[in-house]
């Protein structure tokens, strides 16, 4: 009765070494394949119905048909239903635990009346080739969700065309190849500068495109890029800065209008990588600090879901002179009615089909709505002060330790280091993260290459709770005592999860990558997993 009464007081546990996770080693379900064996038998038709409709097959072209049935896997509906059922309860995720250490991905509470909202027929059975007069509903709140972003970041048009932050970046240096071509600089403006604390999809989305990358060192003590260095970075040859502020260290850069500056200056177009805005919203702007692109992680900042990768969403912004280049068709309004315009010359054509994954503007439309003005400063305020929170009492155990600006406040994240406790006990990064699920917490390794030795990224969002911030930080100071104490243990873990220690070798090895069963076999038949 005591201890139930103090879970409630506190709101959460105060101790996550009970934690015990199922482990099935649940095979994967095409190995379950059993000759006879089936979930559903459909029906044959009725005579009247065979007279009447044709076969199904013949409707498909010869040369489309299949030459043999599908492989998949044979099974019962109620070895179906075991096999997701056991795979969802090994599964940490934001609905499950303190998710604080996804890192640079940010995971946050995505409110559930919003996943009705996407999943109501109005919407769920919309579709994308309709009339745009019958989906008047979904194209006025794509608009206004475009609008509230315009607000936000003071740029003048929005494109959800993107489904992710790195199809944003790949859109912007689009966008800014069509600006200098319609300038007759095309060639001459080959280079892209960015630095090793953006994100890396801003060098590698640049890239794509045929720029010659430029990243820049941070400042050892400041942890920003030193200007003059920028300064002499930037020439007639600059087509864009790629840059993010706060950049993946959690470091805001006071002087990133004067890098905007000098990069006008030389001809050259700006673009934020402003992916996780969670400690600036109604802070500061992408206009004021002198961007002429931007776009918004919807999954990050916005609150749906990150959804392992998809269906993701990049709101793209720009200033009005570049709005002529943003993917077509956009979502216009005449006054009257809401439509879809095509005809747009300059644009850089689709970057994907349609007008984008129309459930992510949604949620994240209900979410700004249900906040308002107020309420998205408040989520920077309590992003800033749980971020900071967490820095100050992380910074107390023993082996953590924060790189670059000493002594100074974080805005949304920290990345931390564990290089100390691995010079006293050989206990690494990795292997914290692996002890973590022991606690029923989860640690993303996903920081390479190590720039911050032994790296640790955490960022608390304006989701959780104190209760939970702390029951977060007695996990990290059980496990980093714990490796002063008994290292082996740490080395050894999971002990009470269902993870697996990962090889990444077989990641470095394309010849073993099978993104695919089927081509898992044909290269297992090879003799690639010998």
């Amino acid at each position: 009765m005591l201890k139930t009464a103090t879970i409630r007081q506190t709101g959460t546990c105060s101790t996550t070494e009970t934690f015990r996770q199922a482990r099935w080693n649940e095979p994967i379900i095409f190995e379950m394949d059993n000759d006879g064996e089936q979930g559903i038998v459909v029906n044959k038709p009725s005579r009247k119905v065979a007279e009447t409709v044709p076969d199904a097959e013949s409707l498909i072209p010869q040369s489309m048909r299949r030459q043999d049935t599908p492989g998949l896997p044979r099974l019962s509906q109620m070895r179906v239903l075991k096999h997701y059922i056991r795979l969802s309860q090994e599964t940490l995720g934001a609905d499950v635990n303190v998710d604080v250490g996804q890192g640079t991905c940010t995971i946050k509470y995505s409110p559930k009346v919003n996943e009705q909202l996407v999943r109501s027929h109005k919407l769920a059975d919309v579709h994308p080739l309709q009339d745009d007069s019958t989906i008047q509903g979904s194209l006025e709140i794509v608009y206004k969700a475009d609008l509230f972003c315009r607000e936000i970041s003071g740029l003048d048009r929005f494109s959800f065309h993107p489904r992710s932050g790195t199809h944003a970046i790949f859109a912007m240096a689009s966008m800014v190849r069509a600006y200098h071509e319609s300038r007759g600089e095309a060639e001459q403006r080959d280079e892209v500068v960015t630095t090793m604390f953006s994100h890396p999809s801003d060098a590698a989305a640049a890239h794509v495109l045929g720029y010659k990358i430029t990243s820049l060192d941070q400042d050892p003590v400041t942890g920003l890029p030193d200007i003059s260095v920028f300064r002499r970075a930037i020439s007639e040859r600059t087509a864009a800065v790629f840059i993010t502020n706060p950049e993946d260290t959690g470091i805001f850069n006071p002087q990133i209008k004067t890098l905007t500056d000098i990069v006008h200056a030389k001809g050259g177009v700006c673009c934020y990588d402003q992916a996780n805005a969670n400690g600036i919203l109604g802070v500061t702007r992408a206009r004021e600090a002198g961007f002429d692109m931007c776009f918004f992680n919807l999954h990050k900042t916005f609150s749906i879901p990150h959804a392992c990768g998809g269906p993701g969403c990049g709101g793209m912004g720009v200033r009005k002179e570049f709005a002529r280049y943003l993917p077509a068709p956009v979502v216009d309004f005449d006054g009257q009615r809401y439509f879809l315009d095509h005809n747009r010359p300059h644009s850089i054509g689709k970057i994907g089909s349609f007008i984008g994954v129309v459930p992510a503007p949604v949620r994240a439309y209900a979410w700004m709505m249900s906040l308002g003005a107020k309420g998205l400063r408040e989520v920077a305020e309590i992003a800033v002060l749980n971020n900071n929170y967490l820095l100050h009492h992380i910074c107390q155990i023993r082996g953590a330790s924060v790189p670059y600006a000493a002594g100074q406040r974080r805005i949304e994240q920290v990345r931390y280091s564990w290089q100390k406790l691995f010079e006293d006990t050989g206990v690494t990064t990795e292997d914290i993260t692996r002890r973590m699920c022991d606690h029923g917490m989860h640690m993303w390794s996903s920081h390479h290459p190590f720039i911050v030795p032994n790296p640790m990224s955490l960022e608390p969002t304006e989701s959780y709770s104190r209760a939970e911030l702390d029951q977060y930080i007695a996990a990290l100071r059980s496990v980093a005592e714990e490796a002063c104490r008994d290292p082996e243990t740490v080395k050894s873990a999971p002990h009470r999860s269902c993870v697996d220690k990962i090889e990444h070798d077989w990641l470095d090895d394309p010849a073993r990558w099978a993104m695919t069963w089927r081509a898992y076999e044909k290269k297992k038949a090879a003799g690639a997993y010998e």
